[in-house]
């Protein structure tokens, strides 16, 4: 009755230049000439072998990439999860991700069900299937957002057990307070919303998912091996759960070797009978939850403070000796002063077009997904309010890829880093930009102005830049591309 599950969360923040869709040159990179092509040499290459004997989920800023650059490994990530359903009772080994990788706690629920929708409809336009789970950028949860991945028929979702704050049984009586990580990771826990909302949390094993992004454990085979089945208690007398979540780029791209280390650990396990291998949805499905759990609110697996690392100086950063952070708060509060500018200018203009603009905003990601007339044809058909001429249509179009680019430009990894002038931030900066300019075409102009003075209060600790205007400046808008371009 010992069950293991690891998981890899594999992702990479959206690179493209917003103007042209296409991935420019990273010095730090090299000799690759992307981040991108850098770590699919290092990792997604060696893993992809190995993905039928793991849980995992790629973000869908990553997916579209491999499918273009990389099809071969993109067909085997697609046939590692058909396999591990005809192995696993129908549950493949694939889980969704929340789209744009945005801190969900931080944003709006209209937004949250937009990132919840867009991230199961490309799951389905990939996998082919409906996914049972998410995964939460950075694990980042509220209980809104809980709800959000309920309503949305989602079965399940992956925490840190630092999120966890208090457990009980099913069948009643006291709470017991878990917090500090206390919670035993080795079973499916109920959490219950409102209004009959339920969702599975799992809890993963924090001891051993530290032990491999961080202390060595994928040294070899046999050390991983060791610390997976270490995870087993004789104490426990229920079927028991070991699992671990981790970057999937540990695999390869964090630790050389790591992917050949987790198979041939897994393969030994397995050899052994020690533990069978499964996967979060054919556990949950033969092991439903005995026990309900209460989440801690506002809360990530990798900032101390809750969420503080995407909108304060909190501490929490890449380690620059002597570099603030100052610049995040500056950063987070000029991007929503955007996007209480963008919205409603949004909403009325694509209110004449549509029935409803949110929910043409959540259906969206089909024309995202496959730009073809036909595509296009149906959207419409779907959500015009009367036939639309093609200016219309053009203009509709604007404003929903104004409404991509400005949910694009909250992507998590533009505060994570240590300075405004770095790649991540400056690309959020450029999908700012690109919302700014589509607003303009359509005679929404004057805010870049008023944008850059924001920036001024953001301070980087590179003397050549001093601010975030001058990033704006010097970084962002030559990056910008003209239609003759």
């Amino acid at each position: 009755m010992k069950f293991l599950a690891v998981h890899g969360h594999f992702y990479q923040p959206p690179r493209e230049n917003p103007w042209t869709g296409e991935v420019e040159v990273e010095a730090s990179a090299a000799p690759y000439h992307d981040w991108n092509e850098r770590i699919t040499a290092e990792c997604y290459v060696p893993i992809a072998p190995f993905l039928r004997k793991i849980s995992f989920n790629f973000g869908p800023t990553l997916l579209p990439w491999l499918e273009r650059r990389h099809p071969g490994v993109y067909r085997k990530i697609l046939e590692a999860d058909r396999l591990s359903r005809a192995e696993r009772g129908g549950h493949g080994n694939a889980i969704a991700q929340a789209h744009s990788h945005l801190i969900m706690p931080l944003a709006s629920r209209r937004d949250k069900v937009t990132q919840v929708r867009w991230g199961i409809e490309d799951f389905r336009h990939r996998f082919g299937r409906d996914p049972e789970g998410m995964w939460l950028p950075e694990t980042a949860v509220d209980r809104e957002t809980l709800a959000v991945l309920a309503e949305a028929g989602l079965r399940f979702t992956i925490l840190a057990p630092s999120q966890a704050r208090r457990v009980r049984p099913l069948t009643g009586g006291p709470w017991k307070n878990v917090e500090g990580g206390r919670i035993d990771p080795s079973r499916a826990y109920r959490w219950a919303g409102g209004a009959g909302q339920a969702l599975a949390l799992f809890f993963y094993d924090s001891p051993i998912s530290r032990a491999i992004a961080f202390e060595g454990a994928l040294a070899s085979g046999d050390t991983l091996r060791a610390c997976l089945v270490g995870g087993f208690s004789a104490e426990r007398t229920w079927p028991q759960l070991v699992h671990v979540a981790t970057d999937g780029e540990s695999y390869g791209h964090h630790h050389r070797g790591g992917a050949e280390a987790l198979a041939a650990a897994l393969q030994e396990i397995e050899r052994a009978g020690e533990a069978t291998l499964t996967n979060y949805g054919a556990f949950l499905a033969a092991h439903p939850p005995t026990h309900e759990a209460e989440i801690i609110e506002r809360t990530s697996w990798s900032c101390d403070h809750g969420v503080e690392r995407w909108r304060s100086d909190c501490g929490c950063r890449m380690g620059q000796p002597g570099w603030h952070q100052r610049w995040r708060a500056p950063l987070r509060d000029t991007l929503d002063w955007l996007r209480g500018q963008v919205d409603p200018f949004c909403e009325a203009r694509l209110g004449k077009l549509v029935k409803d603009p949110w929910e043409a905003r959540n259906d969206h990601i089909h024309v995202v997904l496959d730009r073809s007339p036909d595509s296009r044809a149906a959207f419409f058909s779907r959500h015009q309010r009367s036939p639309l001429d093609a200016g219309r249509e053009v203009e509709a179009l604007k404003l929903l890829e104004l409404q991509r680019h400005r949910l694009l430009m909250y992507t998590s990894c533009g505060w994570f880093f240590d300075d405004i002038s770095g790649l991540e931030a400056t690309q959020v900066l450029k999908y700012a930009a690109r919302a700014m300019e589509l607003a303009g075409s359509l005679g929404f102009s004057g805010v870049e102005e008023e944008f850059v003075r924001r920036l001024k209060t953001a301070p980087s600790n590179v003397p050549e830049y001093g601010d975030g205007a001058q990033v704006y400046t010097r970084l962002v808008l030559p990056a910008a591309a003209e239609a003759r371009r």
